[in-house]
């Protein structure tokens, strides 16, 4: 989720009153980490051996070649297949993350990591020159522009990094399977410029900062919904790994409006984040106002733009 310090913060007279302004994005520095969890891929059997079963293992499976009562006989440790097979950008960009706030918490002080937030969190203050010039922004016009993405490598909390993280694995890995990396890349940097973007028309020149990946994670969810459940696609019928399943022709836009399943997804998620947003209702992890504004922008960038990235052909609009 990403979320947004409330307003009511006025110019900045000195340097000192930094730290009270940004208490809640600063975040609770020493919060316990938030482990992701998964499972594993299917065991994989030769013919005729359907009835073996193995169980399921935290961090490997392994894959049996035989199985009989009297020996069973195990693959070398180069088979082994990493829990839940996630791509490398995805780790990528989790990693990303996760470095850049156990930085901010172990390695900056307070004021310091003011300064750090008002150089990379968005914050819509930063585009009205009176405003930006009394408040004295760092970074400049360079700031101003690469704001529209690093906001969504920075969390309040570890528990907001972890929840961002565990949907990004849910969600970004069907996409970048399908997209590759320099693509999945590009979305990212995409749809969260397009959740900043969504943020700044919601809140004109208001010192309203905001901070976390669900921008992004959001637009990474509604391109999964134009292809995962078609027949044939990863969860179209019944669960699948096979790597053909991420390739199935996505859904037109006249298609998707027309599809029960992905609408009633969409209607869901639209839901929930008028309710915790505008409700102004607690969410895991958040402290100030849910930014349910750049959510929905992150959203609407990665279900139109999605063909753009898209490699594949998609059904056409009818």
């Amino acid at each position: 989720m990403s979320w947004s310090r409330p307003n009511g913060f006025g110019p900045r007279q000195d340097t000192t009153d930094g730290p009270h302004h940004f208490r809640h994005l600063s975040g609770d520095r020493r919060r316990g980490r938030r482990d992701d969890l998964g499972g594993s891929p299917p065991v994989t059997l030769q013919p005729g051996e359907a009835s073996c079963r193995s169980p399921p293992f935290l961090f490997w499976t392994l894959r049996l070649t035989s199985c009989s009562e009297e020996t069973l006989r195990l693959v070398s440790l180069s088979d082994r297949e990493p829990i839940l097979n996630v791509p490398t950008v995805i780790v990528a960009l989790a990693l990303a993350m996760g470095v850049i706030h156990g930085y901010r918490m172990a390695v900056l002080d307070p004021e310091t990591d003011v300064q750090f937030l008002l150089t990379f969190a968005f914050i819509p203050t930063r585009y009205e020159a009176s405003l930006a010039t009394s408040w004295g922004f760092p970074g400049g016009t360079f700031a101003d522009a690469w704001t529209f993405i690093t906001y969504a490598f920075l969390h309040g909390s570890w528990v907001h990094l972890g929840v961002n993280v565990l949907w990004l694995l849910v969600f970004g890995s069907p996409v970048a399977r399908r997209l590759g990396a320099f693509r999945s890349t590009l979305l990212f940097a995409v749809t969260a410029a397009a959740g900043a973007l969504a943020h700044l028309i919601a809140f004109g020149s208001e010192f309203v900062p905001m901070v976390g990946a669900s921008a992004a994670v959001s637009g990474f969810t509604a391109a999964a919904l134009r292809f995962v459940f078609q027949p044939g696609g990863p969860l179209g019928g019944r669960l699948s790994s096979d790597p053909a399943a991420y390739l199935v022709p996505a859904l037109g836009l006249g298609e998707l409006v027309r599809n029960r399943a992905v609408m009633g997804i969409i209607a869901l998620w639209v839901i929930m984040n008028v309710v915790f947003g505008a409700a102004s209702l607690p969410m895991p992890g958040v402290e100030g106002a849910v930014a349910w504004q750049a959510h929905l922008g992150g959203f609407l960038a990665g279900l139109l733009l999605f063909p753009l990235f898209d490699p594949m052909k998609s059904q056409p609009a009818t």
